[in-house]
């Protein structure tokens, strides 16, 4: 029986390659084809059709790399066709293995009516079904040349200005043809039947049932005439598609779904156009399929959509007020969850939910996320303040050491906030609804037994078209047929309402889900995470200043600039641009964009700041770190305090300099290279025995793939430590040394400076980079006896151990931190700050010198320089701030953080300013003091516990105000919140553990 199987399947195979498929389309005749090629970039819709196109033919090349090319396609339908369906079949040069990576069209009418996208899995335009026959023909189509990048390799197409202009396609085909829709339907048939077929126990009645009919079914086929005999071929195989699935059958919820990176292997003014040739598909197979739903995530998209291609608009908000057209998610775009900072995060669902609401009324309770590279410790209570409590992610499945154990859990995060999370076991966010896909599904579904729904993202992304109408065709087959899972079209809130329900006590997840995988996204394109870093605390310095002035002074709050930007920095942490694993182009303007951004902050941010100081020649600085500064208190400005005691340079012993500030006395050796860092209070040793710090090392870096997302860990096999000094000298200001190292092609300078008053060594290294395929360290060995760590995350900190117990610990040999990474043992610590990088490692080591102690090393991770899918990813000049802060407790870890990113001000002025609110714990942080987004002029505050345990703390205003409301992230009131105590303008509240609240006061009139 086993040859019968064989021969059956391997017939079924041909027939279908050779003779139904093509059969689908018996008869077709040329259309006439014109085409304009649009200069530079893409022009608007009325131009590309109002264009006079030059003829061309089939077989001709077409499309330079990032063109735009309007085909204008004409015919009449034969009349000898009337009464049957005729489609255009329209292949501009596609290849079927790589929808949404190569070239694509969105087809209008003459009158610029949106018609659908092209696509390599989705080339037909319907012209009538029936004909009457005599039909004149005119289709116009936008097409995009972009150049297929996804071999992996070092290429210059990754930028319009390197691509050069060669041609980068053939057109195939432009045809009027006839659709057989019951030789296609007779294909959905036979895949669905051949896929379930292939899925079976070998043994199974079920597999020999389907080979019998499927036998029978080719038997009754003329192969000569496929045509008129496809109809009795169906009808041999009426019977196995009627037999229901079994009661305990997995259940999926298919979701209509096209994932859609705002950029990657294109520039964000292609996403754009990806997302209206999408929406327009979907919308098309809507009015087709009237059980079919589709959802789209990022609100930045919809947005895209509404401003670029308004016809597309209308089709888009008429689908979705019937509830077939779904947003999704709930955030502004799909972000990277490590890196963006606290109030980034929250804004993310701010701007995303609103956009929302406002435009459909829809309440988003989901988080999407099915691509995003790992999720950080702090997000489930970000997504509960924002008024959401599911997650959907699939990434996570990639990891490359451990299994995760569930596929439906509760998520904790590192306040105790719990969210009802779920990994599709489809393993993919692109199914296509094949046997393969949903037969993994059942198996790999590691929650059976005690659930049986699943989800299943259903269509192809990155301009593939989305959901085609041959998946719809398959779900439908699928609904409830015997050897698989059951599927049903849902939104993603019927999935996790039925899911949440059937599983109401789930397994609990606590921390961080942490990808192994993509490490390297910490690192790679250095200059794009400092213009995020730079933008989120200039957003924080703007908000704060402009609220101020504006309660103080009347300064008018500038609500329209600071939501444009908030978007545009959000925008920009989409988990392929902040990552830093897009092409050229994309990281050539998002540098060019956070200079623009900062440079509209910081005329706010001095607008706001003249306006509160006044007309004067006193000295003032401006304070805008959450906690009080040389005297200058959170918030608020006043002179400078009377300098104490500097900082003294003299020569060491060991050939180096050594500093010391009557706090800290730090030593070199004639190679620059720090090899003392002594507390002097505590007569403690920072650098570990025989170790050196502020030590740069250079590894080789060449993944297995993925270039710019991975490092490998057997990266740490080869090092180079950079000891050898071109000079090491005394700093410009006689308080400093400054060490210039040259390696490779690449030439560093530091400077090591002790702050005068402070205990922190700031380390201030610009590096000229250009190395290829290495990644650049900065490591700190420490005296320091702990089996963890802490690294701030969104609104707290999470702990990770420093040891390798066990494979899940030995796969994060690379993380994530915000502003810090503390280590301590009881009674005395030390931080690591940092003003831009995120990626590091931490390690611990036996000392080789006798002395039974263990080395821990933090290491921050600052330059790489893959070559894919940017070859020129990094080159160039680079500035880094790091401060080694001995005797540091968590508290001063988030205190030193918070300043080394948030320099003081000065300026000139009349008066000191008073801070608009104060608090009396430094445990407890503001993050942001602004003006509530609906313009009504109350004053938002939002704050958190930062040091990981529960606090009493009094908030107390500098203006009166009538009342005071606990809201979410979206300044909504929340009923069930506990209300704080008040009296007068002080504001006590208690928080647990990282805690994050949001109040927002009603200022007194006048007040």
């Amino acid at each position: 029986m086993h040859d019968d199987r064989t021969l059956v399947e391997d017939r079924l195979r041909r027939v279908l390659d050779e003779r139904v498929r093509p059969a689908v389309y018996p008869e077709s005749v040329p259309l006439q084809v014109a085409v304009w090629h649009a200069p530079g970039e893409p022009v608007p819709v009325a131009e590309g059709l109002a264009a006079e196109p030059e003829p061309i033919e089939v077989g001709a090349r077409w499309g330079a790399p990032w063109g735009t090319s309007w085909f204008r396609v004409t015919g009449t339908v034969p009349k000898e066709w009337a009464g049957r369906t005729v489609e255009a079949l329209l292949d501009l040069g596609f290849d079927e293995r790589l929808p949404g990576f190569q070239c694509e069209g969105l087809v209008y009418r003459p009158d610029g009516t949106p018609v659908k996208g092209l696509n390599p899995r989705n080339q037909w335009v319907r012209v009538g079904a029936p004909v009457t026959g005599g039909e004149e023909v005119r289709l116009h189509i936008e097409a995009a040349s972009n150049p297929v990048l996804v071999g992996f390799g070092p290429t210059a197409l990754g930028d319009r200005e390197t691509a050069g202009g060669e041609p980068q396609y053939t057109l195939t085909r432009m045809d009027l043809a006839v659709f057989d829709e019951t030789v296609w339907q007779l294909v959905i048939d036979l895949e669905v039947l051949g896929e379930l077929m292939a899925e079976l126990p070998a043994d199974s009645a079920r597999r020999y049932d389907i080979l019998r009919a499927v036998e029978r079914a080719l038997d009754a086929l003329d192969l000569q005439d496929v045509n008129g005999t496809a109809a009795g071929a169906r009808e041999r195989l009426t019977g196995v598609l009627a037999s229901p699935a079994a009661p305990s059958a997995h259940r999926i919820s298919a979701v209509g779904h096209a994932h859609i990176d705002s950029a990657w292997l294109w520039p964000l003014r292609e996403t754009v156009r990806k997302v209206a040739r999408t929406a327009s598909n979907m919308t098309a197979l809507i009015e087709d399929e009237p059980e079919f739903v589709f959802a789209m995530s990022q609100a930045q998209q919809w947005a895209w959509i509404k401003e670029h291609r308004p016809e597309v608009w209308a089709r888009v908000r008429e689908a979705a007020a019937r509830g077939r057209f779904v947003p999704a998610g709930g955030m502004w775009v799909e972000s990277d969850t490590n890196m963006p900072g606290s109030e980034a995060m929250a804004r993310q669902f701010v701007h995303g939910k609103r956009f929302f609401l406002d435009e459909f009324g829809v309440e988003n309770e989901e988080v999407w996320l099915p691509d995003t590279f790992g999720f950080a410790a702090g997000l489930p209570q970000i997504i509960r303040a924002a008024g959401a409590k599911w997650l959907l992610t699939q990434k996570i499945s990639w990891s490359r050491t451990n299994a995760f154990p569930h596929h439906t859990f509760r998520w904790e995060g590192i306040d105790g906030t719990r969210i009802f999370t779920h990994f599709p076991p489809v393993d993919t966010y692109n199914c296509s609804m094949r046997g393969a896909e949903l037969a993994h599904a059942a198996r790999n579904f590691r929650d059976k037994g005690r659930a049986r729904h699943s989800l299943a993202p259903t269509g192809w992304g990155d301009g593939g078209g989305g959901t085609t109408r041959e998946m719809v065709a398959k779900a439908a087959r699928l609904r409830d047929l015997e050897g698989s899972p059951t599927v049903v079209w849902e939104t993603p809130r019927a999935f996790f309402e039925k899911a949440e329900a059937e599983y109401p006590e789930p397994p609990v997840w606590v921390g961080e889900l942490y990808l192994e995988l993509h490490r390297a996204t910490l690192t790679s394109q250095a200059q794009t995470k400092q213009g995020n870093r730079r933008s989120e605390h200039l957003l924080r310095e703007a908000e704060l200043w402009a609220a101020t002035a504006a309660v103080r002074t009347g300064f008018p709050y500038p609500y329209e600039e600071l939501d444009r930007l908030w978007k545009t920095v959000l925008l920009h942490q989409f988990h392929d641009i902040l990552p830093g694993s897009s092409i050229a182009w994309v990281h050539r303007e998002a540098r060019a964009t956070y200079r623009r951004v900062a440079g509209e902050l910081n005329g706010i941010i001095e607008a706001a700041q003249r306006a509160l100081a006044g007309e004067g020649d006193r000295q003032l600085v401006f304070n805008s770190a959450p906690h009080e500064r040389a005297g200058v208190p959170a918030g608020g400005a006043g002179a400078p305090r009377t300098p104490v005691a500097g900082t003294t340079l003299s020569p060491g012993a060991a050939g180096g300099y050594v500093l010391d500030n009557g706090l800290l006395r730090v030593e070199t050796d004639a190679r620059g290279l720090v090899v003392s860092a002594r507390d002097l209070a505590a007569d403690r040793e920072t650098v570990a025995p025989g170790e050196v710090a502020n030590l740069l090392q250079l590894h080789q870096d060449l993944p297995n793939m993925w270039d710019a997302w991975d490092v490998d860990e057997f990266y740490r096999n080869t090092v180079t430590d950079l000891t050898d000094a071109e000079s090491v000298t005394p700093g410009e200001d006689g308080a400093s040394v400054r060490i210039v190292r040259s390696f490779g092609s690449s030439r560093v300078t530091q400077v090591l400076s002790l702050p005068p008053g402070e205990r922190r060594l700031v380390v201030d290294t610009e590096v000229d980079w250009h190395e290829t395929e290495k990644i650049l360290k900065l490591a700190f060995p420490l005296d320091v006896h702990a089996e963890r760590y802490a690294s701030e995350t969104q609104f707290g900190h999470v702990f990770r151990p420093t040891h390798t117990n066990t494979s899940w610990e030995a796969a994060k040999f690379e993380a994530c931190n915000h502003r810090f990474v503390h280590l301590a043992e009881p009674g005395w610590g030390v931080a690591i700050v940092n003003d831009s990088t995120y990626g590091h490692d931490v390690t611990r080591t036996v000392r080789t010198d006798g002395d039974r102690g263990t080395t821990t090393t933090v290491r921050a991770s600052l330059l790489r320089a893959p070559r894919f899918p940017d070859p020129e990813t990094d080159q160039g000049v680079h500035r880094f701030r790091h401060a080694l802060v001995p005797s540091a407790d968590i508290g001063d870890a988030v205190r030193e953080g918070w300043r080394i990113n948030l320099p003081e001000r000065r300026t000139t002025g009349a008066r000191d300013i008073a801070p608009l609110v104060t608090v009396d714990r430094d445990a407890v942080v503001i993050t942001a003091v602004k003006l509530a987004d609906d313009g009504s002029g109350d004053v938002v505050v939002r704050f958190h516990e930062a040091h990981g345990a529960r606090a009493r703390a009094t908030l107390e205003t500098g203006f009166a105000f009538t009342a005071l409301t606990v809201t979410d992230l979206l300044e909504r009131p929340l009923a069930d919140a506990p209300r704080p105590d008040r009296e007068g303008e002080r504001i006590t509240v208690r928080l647990r553990p990282f805690e994050l609240m949001t109040l927002r006061l009603r200022r007194r009139v006048g007040g």
